[in-house]
């Protein structure tokens, strides 16, 4: 197979969707791989790497998506990259097609075969291509969140773990999976008071027995995300339906009754935002306000920091590049239900049920859409 590896357009997206060594894994399966001029420079990998790892360069991504059987990205196509897809290629990337008709509708225009990352799932039930990024972007939204907590940069002026004789910061987290344990972590570390809200027992008692008793967990009721949020001087939104779009969990008036200059960081973006006051941001703009409360809602916050979020990203996604190209794609999803799951969009049609219901759009089972 010959797959190709575009650089990523998204403002400031630096990560690439192969790295160097996963290249060279992939070229001693007997496949090509053919990417893009400067790919990899956000991550310092430059041309040479590439080509010492078995791959050929080309000029242009308009070069790559013509030659390429397979297109492994990072970030969801935009338009433009959208308009060289064709019918019978597949493409390999995060999608995040909930919030996102556009998007969806180019991809079911273009019949090609499209994988989201994010709705693979694992035989245990996780979610094991969208879990390294949950962990770079929950550990980054304690560290964006105590940056703009800084007067200088419009926040309370506080510092997240306090001093000796002065309180910490209260970190309220919204969600007890991957991004939220992440950011708990890293919160704890800072010192800050940090309260989890999460409406499963099981993962209260999972993150209890983690953290030990500096962590306050609190099953999640709408009095109780009242209470704390009001309460906050930074809130971290980490909730996540696979495939679907996130749960709005802060209304409009429950921002407008929080401290004037503190910080939402919404994790859940990708999938629409669990805050009602949520929109997309960039790295380049990555916040604005609304009745005096900071909200940074980057759609790519692992691009900032590449180098990790790359290699930690494609340790993840090597094995399932890997059986798309041995097997083929088709072979590949038929035998694995799991990879499977990720298929969101084939020969036109919507063959992930929960991105089918966001959407509104019809939805095709993914194992009988594979059949024609």
């Amino acid at each position: 197979m010959l797959i190709g590896v575009p650089k990523e357009i998204k403002v400031r997206e630096y990560r690439v969707g192969l790295t160097p060594t996963n290249v060279r894994e992939v070229v001693a399966h007997g496949h090509q791989v053919v990417v893009e001029r400067g790919a990899g420079a956000g991550i310092g990998m430059t041309d040479a790497h590439y080509e010492a790892a078995g791959a050929r360069i080309a000029a242009d991504a308009a070069s790559v998506f013509a030659a390429a059987d397979m297109i492994v990205k990072v970030k969801e196509p935009l338009a433009a990259e959208r308009a060289m897809l064709r019918r019978g290629q597949v493409l390999f990337t995060y999608l995040h097609l909930a919030p996102d008709p556009a998007q969806a509708h180019d991809l079911m225009r273009s019949g090609a075969t499209c994988i989201a990352y994010e709705t693979v799932t694992s035989p245990s039930g996780g979610l094991p291509l969208l879990a390294p990024m949950s962990e770079v972007a929950g550990r980054m939204s304690i560290q964006v969140g105590a940056y703009f907590l800084e007067k200088a940069h419009g926040g309370l002026g506080m510092l997240l773990g306090g001093v000796p004789g002065v309180d910490p910061a209260k970190v309220v987290v919204l969600g007890g999976g991957v991004v939220g344990t992440h950011a708990v972590h890293i919160a704890l570390g800072m010192g800050a008071d940090v309260w989890v809200l999460d409406r499963s027992v099981d993962v209260l008692r999972r993150l209890w027995t983690q953290f030990d008793r500096p962590l306050n967990t609190v099953f999640s009721t709408r009095d109780a995300v009242e209470q704390h949020v009001a309460a906050a001087d930074l809130v971290i939104g980490g909730v996540l339906i696979p495939g679907a779009a996130a749960p709005r969990l802060v209304g409009a008036d429950l921002i407008r009754r929080m401290k004037p200059g503190s910080v939402v960081v919404d994790v859940a973006i990708d999938q629409g935002g669990c805050f009602e006051t949520s929109r997309p941001t960039t790295h380049d703009e990555p916040t604005y306000v609304v009745d005096d409360v900071i909200h940074y809602c980057v759609t790519n916050m692992p691009g900032g920091v590449p180098r990790t979020s790359a290699v930690a990203l494609n340790n993840a996604t090597l094995p399932y590049v890997l059986a798309l190209a041995d097997k083929g794609a088709m072979r590949a999803l038929a035998e694995d239900p799991h990879l499977r799951n990720g298929l969101n969009v084939h020969g036109g049609r919507i063959t992930h049920a929960a991105v089918a219901a966001a959407l509104g759009e019809a939805f095709e089972d993914p194992a009988k859409a594979l059949e024609t």
